[in-house]
């Protein structure tokens, strides 16, 4: 592939953009076009579409890299769209057609998620939910210095309920078509590690790399080992 890859990052429920901070100056000092969406974490359904739009101001290929919730956003966001070359996950789900993030959570056990969780009705009959501050380091971060932490508590972005319980609408998820790759810690407290192997290893997953004690914010406390997966998939989408 001649043209230049353009990395998109899509970040994922409880938190927002900035969360790939450590990523996006690694990628542009090796001279890698990349880009963080906002992800507005209200379906999986209009968050892919705003994903998509998002690769179709990008001129050429683009590689998607998904966080957590991202990583079902970008399974949407790249079916039958020409411009997505390969799929990156981190930390991240890989459902399958019908499956939603919350199912996937709990089909191993080992998330304490859902104890640090808090909602606030939008008048809709459905909820918003965030991560109460107090606990989101230890829960979310573990592995992040405190006050670092204690930022991306206040910072995240609170997502909607029926996203995390919304069935993956594509009946053919991308992962099926696309070459994919998996990065994730084995000390993730939201979604457990058997879960994560198992998402990675049945997408088939050309490199899954496990990285020993780090949290769910693998992309914020190992920036280098997300960056390194990243760059391989780059390599060999450019053969």
């Amino acid at each position: 592939m001649s043209e230049a890859i353009t990395v998109v990052l899509v970040h994922g429920a409880f938190a927002e953009s900035a969360s790939w901070s450590g990523v996006i100056p690694r990628l542009t000092e090796a001279g890698v076009p990349v880009i963080a969406t906002p992800n507005p974490l209200r379906s999986v359904t209009t968050d892919a579409e705003n994903v998509r739009r998002a690769v179709e101001g990008v001129e050429g290929p683009v590689l998607l890299v998904g966080h957590s919730y991202g990583g079902a956003v970008i399974t949407e966001a790249a079916v039958e769209n020409p411009g997505v070359v390969g799929l990156v996950y981190v930390a991240a789900f890989a459902p399958d057609h019908g499956e939603n993030a919350l199912e996937l959570t709990g089909k191993f056990p080992g998330s304490t998620l859902g104890e640090t969780v808090r909602a606030y009705p939008l008048g809709d009959g459905t909820n918003d939910l965030y991560v109460d501050r107090d606990l989101f380091p230890n829960q979310f971060a573990a592995d992040v210095a405190p006050e670092e932490a204690a930022v991306q508590a206040r910072t995240q972005r609170p997502i909607r309920d029926f996203a995390l319980g919304e069935g993956q609408p594509a009946e053919t998820p991308a992962w099926k078509t696309l070459p994919s790759w998996f990065v994730f810690g084995d000390a993730d407290k939201n979604i457990p590690v058997e879960g994560l192997r198992f998402m990675a290893e049945r997408a088939g997953g050309l490199t899954i790399t496990e990285v020993p004690g780090a949290s769910h914010s693998i992309m914020v406390s190992q920036p280098d080992a997300v960056v390194a997966v990243i760059t391989e998939a780059l390599a060999h989408l450019a053969r």
